[in-house]
């Protein structure tokens, strides 16, 4: 199936939320507390494959009990955003990797994998029908959540015959509603997020309630964020619970990260990161970062700056890092030059307010 051969059936809602009970929650939205009036659902079936595109209200998906996803986790999702320009068009940013980036998860996770056109498009549709959702205040944007789960009807441990894909949309108000400001994060040295040959490379679920734990672990200890090291030595930077990190070495203008190890999330801020980051001739290195390096650098001065990344947040500052027996870092000084110079150009591009050069916006309401 392809958007080609494929219509999205529309059944609008008989109850949308009034102009004036929609512009009170695009007010003060937070984030992931209120949801637009329609979502989006396209079925899949093992012989049939994908079909029965349609725009719906938004409401309760009915399962049975006996349905694969509550019993055996087969579910994968993406996190994506939609942005109002100053013109009012409505754009989103790199919608086709977030699809590349599904159809790995799907694949590690024993789910169909959702054509990148379907994907976009779908995208396309919710926009349509919930375009006056987008907010255009300063870093707001609508939230989009894609997910498919595993639906069949059978208890067996096998993959499910039978799967649905869902978009539901969540205005979002500015991550740093005060101002972007450093965070304290927590190294979790009794936990792992995920194992080499595991699912840490795909976004689904079980990998998000594996951090909880160790989460709370994080907020117990005065962080807001915890990170996870590698689960084979115990020793190297992973990802925190929902982000990538690096590190700037500010007297070499240079940016490190962890190189990928099938165990970190492929994050799509982080590669528009790194991208970014050549452009401006900084030195970008993807490879090994211990603990002891990060602790050793900030002590010497030669890291100057850390930042985590991900869609929800952008970009955020890392003041502090703390553990068992130690602490590094200053979680009252300022946010870092580098730091804010490539959220602000990354930020500006996704808003309309700087050249798209590598072409990564797509528009949504044409």
């Amino acid at each position: 199936m392809s958007t080609s051969a494929t219509k999205f059936k529309l059944t609008a809602s008989s109850h949308p939320r009034s102009a004036e009970a929609r512009d009170k929650i695009l007010e003060k939205p937070g984030f992931g507390l209120h949801f637009t009036d329609h979502m989006v659902a396209v079925r899949w079936e093992k012989e049939a494959g994908w079909h029965d595109a349609e725009v719906m209200p938004y409401g309760p998906i009915s399962l049975d009990p006996a349905a694969a996803v509550l019993h055996y986790g087969q579910e994968i999702f993406e996190g994506i955003k939609a942005y109002r320009h100053a013109d009012g068009s409505i754009w989103t940013f790199r919608p086709t990797a977030n699809a590349q980036r599904m159809q790995r998860s799907a694949k590690r996770l024993a789910l169909p994998e959702l054509p990148v056109d379907i994907f976009v498009e779908s995208l396309k549709q919710i926009i349509a029908v919930d375009k006056d959702w987008v907010p255009g205040g300063e870093e707001a944007s609508l939230y989009l959540r894609p997910f498919i789960i595993g639906d069949e009807v059978f208890l067996g441990v096998r993959s499910a015959h039978k799967a649905s894909y869902y978009v539901i949309a969540s205005p979002a108000g500015p991550y740093f509603a005060k101002g972007v400001a450093p965070v304290a994060i927590w190294l979790s040295t009794d936990f792992a997020r995920a194992a080499k040959g595991g699912t840490g490379a795909a976004k689904c679920g079980g990998n998000y309630a594996a951090s909880l734990l160790p989460q709370e672990q994080a907020y117990e200890n005065g962080c807001s964020q915890v990170l996870f090291l590698d689960p084979a030595e115990g020793k190297y930077l992973e990802e925190l619970g929902g982000m990538n990190v690096f590190l700037v070495y500010g007297k070499e203008n240079k940016l490190v990260t962890p190189a990928l190890s099938g165990s970190i999330l492929e994050g799509i801020t982080r590669d528009s990161i790194l991208q970014l980051a050549r452009d401006r001739g900084m030195i970008v290195e993807e490879r090994k970062v211990s603990a002891d390096e990060w602790k050793q650098g900030v002590g010497s001065g030669d890291i100057t700056e850390v930042f985590a990344c991900g869609t929800a947040a952008v970009i955020t500052p890392i003041g502090q890092l703390k553990g068992k027996d130690f602490s590094v870092g200053d979680l009252n000084a300022p946010a870092g030059e580098v730091t804010l110079a490539l959220r602000k150009e990354l930020t500006d591009i996704q808003y309309g307010r700087a050249d798209d050069r590598h072409g990564w916006l797509v528009r949504l309401d044409a």
